[in-house]
């Protein structure tokens, strides 16, 4: 309670400070817009818990990872268990992920980067790909699809001029990444390529990462009616993992890999890891049939080929996936009256041969088993805005949800294709957004939320089709409030949301760490979210031209409700995997010269790591910092210097921790106090 007091009392001395501010000439905020798939709404005025992840954030951060990005935004936190295995949860959503990414659906540019099958793998992208992210925190089913978490939206890096940038940094423990990309605009035509190259050999043993990346990005006005679009890119991405470590271990070594027990052998000699070639494509096609009608469609494939040598099975997944997207717009200003409406659908299906091997020292021996697998996901979405004088916002969506699957084996018993459909959903969302002021709005909102068993849950490491899994129902009750002032100095953004839960799917693991899922009640999820930036200089023509605060808390009162998992009730428990509290707090401070210092705090509290809330991982103080020029003129090329300190504190912390271990291996220890440096050369 006492940090919470400290916190609002630093918001209303913040707010107090703003309004003695003097305007300068910036851009205002209602000028920043979010292009919520084709429905562009200013940011102040927004009816979602949105928010904007633009150049200005992602500057400071540590380039060769999203995780620091991602982490500054609050309801958000991204783990990495080991250099490239990354876990994301919105408001939670961490509880089904025992790796990888569940449960949030996310798109990259027109193309939906989520398969059929319920999974994302966001770690095949470089960080160098993005430019912009959107994250929409809650259900999110009604425009988007099967989800209970929420939905990101990645807009590559836009394409305004001509350029060439090469960009290269190393730090500690054999950090290396290098990119490289080309812009280029002609009269109706333009075109970007890029590439990256990122290499690490990690903190802990068997922790070593190693990704190529390219992509393209091409764009042809054909008349001013229409624009074609195509995107593409292939990875190659493999990371080692290096497994959990029981307590007694972290304290021997934090940086050992998994050791080798009685029954089963470690993770070096049976060499784990993750060994993932992606593929995607999408092309889409935008049309302006008349005044007030426009014609949308995105068709798209992708085929990964991932392997996984693990500790007991050598699992090798072979999967593509086929789709589109399309919508019909219609818009019309009539007095004070605006109308915006969408209709639309979305299909995919995603194909999955999975085997599993023995593994002898990482190499696939004996066939324990082989499945095929066949996702469909459909759904087709109604979205009506109604924009009254320019005030008054109100949204109304709903979509039809259908999804099923169908399943064969062939070894070591056949089993003849069958076929599971679920019942069709129906997922509403109603909101407002009410302009009080011109710089202070009020919004609220409630949806409705269905996210049923990923494919990797259905067919889960213990090598058995589980056909008992229903699926994840929810609602969320949602309100906000922005404000900022005229001079767009001071900005601020709360969230109040209740969210319930009902069907909650779980991990659960075997004596031979292999993973099973289970239906085990459902949660109640309360929360609150607050950020804030402020500056307190700027434009300044003194020593220091600008110096900026940032302040971003997140409460999460998560309890389990209803939970029962075999002879064990865990209602009332807090949810498994989720901070109370975090608070991130960071200060830019610019000079003359375009030099810069950067520096950020994040607060973390402690974490359950079971769902008996047993087992707790500790709270941690993170503190990075980054000084650089930018803008350093060498004749007609531009370049850009820095160095940073990731962890200065040298804290002892787990970034990514196993849930619900089998035999105590919670902890996955984060690399200790280490250093960057690089150079970014534009043309």
């Amino acid at each position: 309670m006492k940090s919470n007091f400290t916190l609002l009392f630093t918001l209303l001395f913040f707010t107090g400070l703003a309004q003695t501010l003097k305007p300068d000439s910036i851009k205002k905020l209602e000028e920043v817009t979010i292009k919520g798939y084709y429905n562009p709404q200013n940011l102040l005025r927004s009816v979602s818990a949105v928010n904007l992840i633009d150049s200005s954030l992602i500057k400071n951060q540590p380039s060769s990872s999203l995780v620091s990005i991602l982490n500054t935004v609050t309801g958000v936190r991204m783990e990495e268990r080991s250099p490239g295995s990354y876990r994301l949860s919105l408001r939670g959503s961490l509880l089904r992920s025992p790796f990888g990414i569940r449960n949030i659906k996310i798109y990259i540019d027109d193309f939906p980067l989520t398969d059929a099958g319920g999974n994302t793998y966001l770690n095949v992208l470089d960080a160098s790909s993005v430019g912009t992210m959107e994250i929409y925190k809650g259900p999110e089913a009604s425009i988007f699809g099967a989800s209970t978490g929420g939905a990101i939206l990645i807009n590559t890096p836009a394409i305004n001029q001509n350029e060439i940038d090469i960009s290269a940094i190393g730090g500690s423990y054999g950090l290396f990444h290098q990119t490289a990309s080309i812009k280029r605009q002609y009269k109706k035509y333009s075109f970007s390529l890029s590439e990256g190259y990122q290499r690490s050999n990690g903190y802990r043993q068997n922790s070593a990462i190693d990704r190529k990346y390219f992509q393209t990005l091409q764009q042809w006005n054909y008349n001013n009616a229409g624009s074609l679009k195509a995107f593409i890119f292939y990875s190659d991405l493999g990371y080692q993992t290096p497994g959990g470590l029981t307590a007694a271990q972290l304290d021997q070594d934090p940086k050992l890999a998994r050791p080798a027990t009685a029954t089963l052998p470690g993770a070096i000699s049976q060499q784990a890891a993750i060994y993932n070639k992606t593929i995607f494509g999408g092309i889409s096609n935008s049309y302006q049939i008349s005044q007030r009608l426009k014609h949308v469609i995105a068709l798209f494939t992708t085929y990964t080929d991932f392997k996984n040598p693990f500790i007991t099975n050598y699992e090798k997944r072979y999967e593509s996936t086929l789709g589109l997207r399309t919508f019909l717009e219609y818009a019309q200003t009539k007095n004070n009256l605006k109308l915006n409406a969408q209709i639309g659908l979305e299909h995919s299906t995603t194909k999955s041969q999975i085997k599993n091997f023995n593994n002898n020292g990482g190499e696939a021996t004996t066939m324990q088993a082989s499945d095929r697998l066949r996702a469909g996901q459909d759904f087709a979405y109604l979205r009506l805005n109604f924009d009254i004088s320019n005030k008054f916002l109100i949204e109304l969506a709903s979509s039809l949800n259908f999804y099923g699957y169908n399943y064969e084996s062939y070894f070591p018993v056949v089993i003849a294709s069958k076929q599971r459909k679920f019942d069709t959903q129906f997922m509403p969302k109603a909101a407002v957004s009410y302009l009080i002021t011109s710089g202070f709005s009020a919004r609220a909102s409630i949806s409705k939320g269905y996210s049923p068993p990923t494919i990797a849950e259905v067919r889960s490491s213990d090598n058995t089709i589980n056909n008992n899994l229903q699926p994840e129902l929810s609602w969320n009750y949602e309100a906000g409030l922005r404000y900022r002032t005229k001079n767009n100095r001071f900005y601020v953004h709360g969230n109040l949301f209740s969210y319930h839960l009902k069907e909650a799917i779980v991990r659960r693991l075997n004596q031979n760490d292999a993973e099973y899922f289970i239906n085990a009640g459902g949660t109640k999820q309360r929360g609150i979210e607050l950020e804030t930036a402020i500056w307190i200089v700027r434009n300044n023509s003194s020593f220091l031209t600008g110096l900026q605060l940032r302040s971003n808390y997140t409460y999460s009162h998560f309890r389990f409700s209803d939970f029962v998992s075999g002879p064990a009730t865990y209602s009332g428990n807090k949810l498994t995997g989720v901070p109370e509290s975090i608070l991130v707090n960071s200060l830019e401070l610019n000079f003359p010269k375009a030099i810069y210092f950067f520096v950020q705090h994040n607060y973390t509290s402690a974490i359950p790591l079971n769902d008996a809330n047993t087992i707790f991982a500790k709270r941690y103080h993170l503190v990075e910092s980054k000084l650089g020029i930018r803008n350093l003129w060498i004749g007609k090329t531009r370049l850009d210097l820095f160095a940073g300190v990731n962890n200065l504190l040298n804290a002892n912390y787990s970034l990514g921790n196993d849930l619900n271990a089998a035999n105590g291996r919670y902890f996955n220890p984060a690399a200790k106090i280490n250093f960057y440096t690089g150079l970014s050369v534009k043309l």
